[in-house]
Order: C-alpha cells, then sequence, then structure tokens
C-alpha cells in the first residue's frame, strides 16, 4: 500500500525503483548518489520482489548490463553521478540505437572532471543534447522533489517502454540528498516471463519459440539502412514532443517578467518570484519538467507577453541556449548562475533580474561584487 515517509531523494527513488517493479538495478558507487545502490542492497528487494540488485566492477560494466537485460524486454535502472555518467555515455548511445528501453539517473555533480561533490546542474547538454555518439535523444525529467524522484521512476519507466528509448532522470545532488516527506505509491507486481513475452516479444529477446528470430542491435553497414533507424529515432522525438512535453508555470497570467528555471534552481526561483511581486514586479516561473522534450511552444507563447527572460542555473550557462531559441528574440533573454556546487539564494536571482532584465525591459551589462554574476 501506499506510505508516508520522510526520505532522502536517493532512498525514496531507490524504493520507488522497487515499487514500480523493477526487474534489475545495475550500478557502481559515486557521490552524491551512493545512498540509491546502498538502499537497495540493506533493502534486499530480492527477497521482496526478485528484484535484481548487483554492484558492478565499473560504470561501463554497468551500463552494458543493463543494454543486455533490456534487450529481453526486463525493467532495468541504473544511476550515477556526472563522471559515472560519462562512462555509461557510449552503452546509452547503444541503448537508443538498438531502441531499448531503460531508466537512468543522474544526481550531478560540479565538474568538469573530477570536480566537487556538490550539487551542480552542469551535466544539462550532456543530457539533452544525446551526451554520446551519433543522432539521438533521450526522454529527460527533471524532479525538482523528493516526491518527484520517487513518483518520476514509474513515469521514466512508462515512457521508456512506451518509446522503446532509454529515459534519464536528471537531479542534482541537493535533491538527492536533501529530505522530505513522500507519499510512495502501491506497490507494482513484477511481470512475469510469460508476461514480459506476450507484451514485448515482437522485439526482446524472449526465446525464439514459434516466431522470427528477435536481433538487437545498432549497428547497420548499408547506409540507407542507417538513414531510416535515424528518421525512424527523430520521428519517435516528435511524437514526445507532441503527446509527453511536461511544465509547470508558477504566477504567470499577468507576468511582465520571466524567470526560466528547473529542478532545484526552480525551487529556489519560487521564492524569488515572491520577493519580486512583493516589491511590485510582476514575474512569473516556467519551470520544464521535461527537458527533452524542452517547452518550446509554452516559452514562445509566454515571449509574446513578457518584457525580458532570465535562465536560472547551476552552472555557467547551458539552457540559456534553448530558452534564446524558444523565444526567437522576441524579448531579451539572459542566464544568472552559480558554479563549483555554490547554490543560489533567492536574493541573488532577484538581483540579477531587477540588474540584468527588469528595467526598461532590456539587458543591462554591470559589474558586481563577488561572487559574480555569470
Amino acid at each position: 500500500m501506499s506510505e508516508l515517509r520522510l526520505m532522502k531523494g536517493n532512498e525514496a527513488l531507490a524504493e520507488a525503483a522497487i515499487r514500480a517493479g523493477a526487474d534489475a538495478y545495475f550500478g557502481y558507487p559515486i557521490t552524491p548518489q551512493s545512498e540509491v545502490i546502498e538502499y537497495l542492497m540493506t533493502e534486499r528487494p530480492e527477497e521482496r520482489t526478485g528484484m535484481v540488485v548487483l554492484q558492478a566492477e565499473s560504470e561501463v560494466a554497468a551500463i552494458n548490463m543493463v543494454y543486455g537485460a533490456a534487450g529481453t524486454g526486463k525493467k532495468v535502472m541504473t544511476s550515477s553521478s556526472s563522471p559515472g555518467i560519462s562512462l555509461k555515455m557510449e552503452g546509452i548511445s547503444y541503448l537508443a540505437g538498438a531502441e531499448l528501453p531503460a531508466l537512468i539517473v543522474n544526481v550531478v555533480r560540479g565538474g568538469p572532471g573530477l570536480g566537487t561533490i556538490q550539487p551542480s546542474q552542469a551535466d544539462y547538454y550532456q543530457a539533452v543534447k544525446g551526451g554520446g555518439h551519433g543522432d539521438y535523444h533521450m526522454y529527460v525529467l527533471a524532479p525538482a522533489s523528493v516526491q518527484e524522484m520517487a513518483d518520476f521512476v514509474s513515469d521514466g519507466f512508462e515512457m521508456a517502454f512506451k518509446y522503446r528509448t532509454p529515459v534519464m532522470i536528471l537531479s542534482d545532488g541537493l535533491i538527492g540528498q536533501m529530505m522530505e516527506k513522500v507519499v510512495l505509491k502501491d506497490e507494482q507486481k513484477r511481470l512475469t516471463d510469460e508476461e514480459v513475452a506476450e507484451r514485448y516479444g515482437d522485439w526482446a529477446t524472449t526465446g525464439k519459440k514459434d516466431r522470427e528470430r528477435n536481433i538487437i542491435t545498432s549497428l547497420y553497414l548499408e547506409p540507407e539502412r542507417m538513414e531510416q533507424r535515424v528518421r525512424r529515432l527523430m520521428k519517435k522525438y516528435e511524437r514526445m514532443e507532441q503527446e509527453d512535453m511536461r511544465y509547470e508555470t508558477i504566477f504567470c497570467d499577468d507576468a511582465e517578467y520571466l524567470i526560466v528555471a528547473y529542478g532545484s534552481s526552480a525551487r529556489i526561483a519560487q521564492k524569488t518570484v515572491e520577493l519580486a511581486r512583493k516589491k511590485g514586479i510582476r514575474a512569473g516561473l516556467l519551470r520544464p519538467i521535461t527537458l527533452f522534450p524542452f517547452p518550446t511552444k509554452p516559452l514562445n507563447k509566454l515571449a509574446d507577453q513578457v518584457k525580458g527572460v532570465l535562465s536560472v542555473e547551476m552552472n555557467a550557462g547551458q539552457m540559456i541556449d534553448d530558452v534564446r531559441l524558444a523565444i526567437e528574440h522576441k524579448v531579451p533573454a539572459e542566464h544568472f548562475g552559480r558554479t563549483g556546487g555554490i547554490i543560489h539564494t533567492p536574493e541573488e536571482i532577484l538581483e540579477a533580474l531587477e540588474q540584468k532584465i527588469v528595467k526598461d525591459g532590456s539587458i543591462r551589462h554591470h559589474t558586481t561584487r563577488e561572487p559574480s554574476l555569470l
């Protein structure tokens, strides 16, 4: 049955995976997401539901285990943090090319390189622009709470099987480590082998029996066949935008100025909107819930209403590119961010909004005290 608990984001995600009927988790510990595998090892889901939990010898091994299990039609997942996700990228590209469903969790830390164990949103490019080689995308969900860390597990599996694609939950160390009340969904039973074969036997390697062989591959040496596969993927991504793009708007009905932020930045920016309105600045917030597909059309529509847009991110400026493309230069758009694992405050965001966007609805270039506004 569903129940209310006080949990860390990483722990809530792990418990949600068990309750979502996941067949297997393959991972490798790395801060700040190690609680995912630690919780699963402690909870022993193989005794509760039959779910396999295995610490692989490396991130590369873990993603290839995911590839193999996904090819059998099983509900499989992995999790890591930024440097570990980089190691998984070749396997993720293989999953996309072979059209296999899988859930991948990135609890982002600061970089580049080994960077810091503090929270960051600097993996936006990697998540939404492919990250690995070739023409592909992942369906990317960005949780802004511990509740969404849990909810997006079942949502992610649903999208993975609907589109036969790798799905990423792009979180960060702040949400992964914070504790909040979370309502956990009822436990679902894992599908039996017979049920998997009945549902996914047209593509999964469930045993030949009385049908043609299913061959899982991303290798097509004939250019025409490879182009046909890529075009099929592109149509799939167009369908995602039409049917499963998600976003949230807060105080946007009468907004004159718009903040765009996702994940933990959106939580902080929501307070900024309240502070701005107390000062008489009609600010609103658009929170992308799916980073791919990006809420381009809603943002473009809001650009007809507002005087300027501020993209708030914990990085040096990444989502701002998609924001500017979406609004088609209708109004000024600027970026505000902190890096190195430093979390911005609502007051800092408000200062950036006032100095970069609000005055005369135009961008104002300025200097400010340390820390600098990026």
